[in-house]
C-alpha cells in the first residue's frame, strides 16, 4: 500500500481518523442528550463536552500510532533489511551505511519506476541480471546511481519497498483500529450522569503539559545526540588536543593523525567577533530604547520603532552581502590599509560591525519594552523628589529594568555566537589567533558547517569534531544564562 487517491498512507489514514472522530462525536452527542430524554439540563456536563469526548478519544490513539511510525518505522526497517545483507556480499568499497544509503535511494527509485508504469513489481525482482537498464530507468525517475548495481542491494531495495508496504498496510489498520477502540469506549460510558467536563479537562491538562515537556525532551535530545557524538570523537582524538590545541587544521585526506583539531583559534574568533557585534549594538540598542520610551513622543515612537524592527526582518546572508560588498572594502580602504594593519576586505572588524547592525533591534526593541513597562509611579515620585529626567532614567528606570535588559543583551549574545552567514562574507575562513580586528579569522558555526559539508564519513574524527563544537557552543551559551541569571537574581533584591 503507497498511496490511496494520491495520498500518501499516514495522510490517507490522518484525514479518515479526522472524519470519523468528527462523526463520532456528533453521535455521542446526540446519544448523551437522548439518554437525558433530550433535556440538556438534565446532563450533567454540557453536550459539547460529550462531543470533545468523544472525539478526542478517537483522534489522539489514532495520530499517536501514526506519528509513532513515521518515527521508527523506516529506520527500523531499514536496519533490518541491511543487517540482512551477508558480510560477503558487500563490496569492499562500501561500508554498510553506504548499502544502507543506496538501498534507500533505489527502493524508493524503483517505487517511482513502478508506478510510472516502467515495469510491474514482480518484474522488479528479476533486474539485478539488468543492472545498466536498471539505472538507465531509474536515471529517468530522478536517481541517479554511480556505479554498479549489486545483486545484493537490489533485493535488499526490494525487500525494503515490500516491508515498507506491509508496515503501510499494518499502520492504517492499527490506528484506525485504535481510533474505532476509542470511540468505542465512549460509547459505553457516554450517558447522562457521565462527568465528561471533568474528563475533558484532565485532556487538556494532559496537552499541555505535553506541550510543556516538548521543549524539555527536544533539548535533552539535541543534547544526547551531540554528547554521544562526542564521546565517539574523544575516543579517536585526545581531548587535551583539542580542548588545548592552538591550530586547526583537518585533513579528510590524512586520517589516523594528520590533523590539528585544536578549538582555540575557533572559540577566539567566535568570543571576539560577538564582543565587536556587542559593542556595536548594546550602546546604540540601548540608547535607542531610552529615547523612545522615555523622549520621543508617541507619533514618532509610533514610526521609528517600526522601522528599526524592519532591520530584523532582513535576512542573514544579505548582511552578508552587505558586508562583503561595502563594508568590507570601506574598511580595507580607508582604515586597514592607510595604517598597515591588513589588505583584505574579509576581517573581523567587518563582520564585527555589521552583526552588531543587525543586533540592533534585538536589543532596542526588547529594551524599549521592558523600559517601558518600568511602573509610570516610578517615574513620577523620582521626578516629585527633584530629580531632572536623565538623573530619574539613570538612578531609576535602568536600575529597575536590569534583569529584563540583561536578558536582551543575552538574546543578542547568544544570536551573535550562533551567526553563521555573516561571519563566512565578512570574516573570511581562516582559523587563527590574532588581536588584529583587520585580519580574517573564523568562527565555531562556520566550522560545524564545512566540517559537514560535502562527502562526509561520520566514523572520522574530521566529521564527529562538529557535534564537538556544537555541544562547545552549547556549553557556552547555557553559562551566559547562568550567569544573566545570576545578575538578575542579585539586583532584583535591591529593588524589590
Amino acid at each position: 500500500m503507497t498511496s490511496v487517491a494520491g495520498l500518501s498512507p499516514a495522510l490517507f489514514v490522518i484525514l479518515l481518523i479526522v472524519l470519523t472522530s468528527i462523526g463520532g462525536g456528533v453521535f455521542m452527542r446526540a446519544r448523551a442528550v437522548a439518554s437525558a430524554g433530550g433535556r440538556v439540563r438534565n446532563l450533567h456536563s454540557l453536550p459539547s463536552h460529550y462531543a470533545v469526548y468523544a472525539g478526542l478519544l478517537a483522534l489522539v490513539p489514532g495520530i499517536a500510532i501514526v506519528l509513532l511510525y513515521l518515527t521508527v518505522q523506516s529506520t527500523v526497517v531499514l536496519h533490518h533489511v541491511v543487517d540482512a545483507i551477508p558480510n560477503a556480499a558487500i563490496p569492499e568499497a562500501m561500508t554498510r551505511a553506504l548499502v544502507a544509503n543506496d538501498v534507500e535511494r533505489i527502493s524508493k527509485g524503483l517505487e517511482a519506476a513502478i508506478e510510472a508504469g516502467a515495469f510491474t513489481a514482480q518484474e522488479a525482482h528479476t533486474l539485478h541480471a539488468q543492472g545498466a537498464d536498471l539505472r538507465a530507468v531509474l536515471s529517468d525517475v530522478g536517481v541517479v546511481l554511480g556505479g554498479e548495481v549489486h545483486p545484493e542491494i537490489l533485493n535488499a531495495a526490494n525487500r525494503y519497498r515490500e516491508l515498507n508496504s506491509q508496515s503501510n498496510v499494518l499502520m492504517v489498520l492499527a490506528a484506525y483500529a485504535a481510533c474505532i477502540g476509542g470511540l468505542f469506549y465512549a460509547y459505553r460510558v457516554t450517558d447522562k450522569s457521565f462527568r465528561a467536563r471533568n474528563a475533558v479537562e484532565r485532556m487538556m491538562l494532559g496537552a499541555l503539559i505535553a506541550a510543556a515537556l516538548v521543549a524539555i525532551l527536544t533539548t535533552v535530545g539535541i543534547v544526547l545526540s551531540m554528547l554521544f557524538e562526542t564521546l565517539n570523537f574523544f575516543q579517536q582524538y585526545p581531548w587535551r588536543d583539542f580542548f588545548l590545541g592552538l591550530t586547526w587544521a583537518p585533513s579528510f585526506s590524512g586520517r589516523g593523525g594528520a590533523s590539528e583539531l585544536g578549538l582555540l583559534p575557533l572559540l577566539w574568533g567566535t568570543l571576539y567577533v560577538s564582543f565587536i557585534a556587542l559593542c556595536v549594538a548594546v550602546p546604540v540598542g540601548l540608547y535607542s530604547a531610552i529615547y523612545l520610551s522615555e523622549y520621543a513622543g508617541k507619533n514618532l515612537r509610533a514610526i521609528a520603532k517600526p522601522m528599526i524592527e524592519i532591520l530584523a526582518g532582513i535576512p542573514t546572508i544579505v548582511y552578508g552581502l552587505f558586508a562583503l560588498v561595502t563594508v568590507g572594502p570601506l574598511l580595507r580602504d580607508y582604515i586597514a590599509a592607510p595604517l598597515g594593519l591588513a589588505t583584505s576586505a574579509s576581517s573581523v572588524m567587518t563582520a564585527g560591525l555589521v552583526m552588531g547592525i543587525m543586533l540592533i533591534p534585538f536589543v532596542s526593541s526588547l529594551s524599549d519594552d521592558i523600559i517601558h513597562a518600568v511602573p509610570q509611579n516610578m517615574r513620577e515620585g523620582s521626578l516629585g523628589l527633584g530629580a531632572t529626567r536623565s538623573e530619574t532614567i539613570r538612578q531609576v528606570i535602568l536600575p529597575a529594568a536590569l534583569p529584563g535588559l540583561v536578558g536582551a543583551v543575552l538574546l543578542a549574545g547568544s544570536r551573535a555566537i550562533g551567526e553563521t552567514m555573516i561571519v563566512v562574507l565578512g570574516a573570511g575562513a581562516a582559523a587563527r589567533l590574532d588581536l588584529n580586528p583587520f585580519e580574517a579569522m573564523t568562527t565555531v558555526t562556520v566550522k560545524i558547517v564545512s566540517q559537514l559539508t560535502g562527502d562526509t564519513d561520520f566514523a572520522s574524527p574530521e566529521t564527529l569534531v562538529a557535534f564537538t563544537l556544537g555541544l562547545t557552543l552549547f556549553t557556552i551559551t547555557l553559562g551566559l544564562n547562568v550567569l544573566a541569571l545570576y545578575i538578575v537574581r542579585r539586583y532584583r533584591e535591591q529593588y524589590e
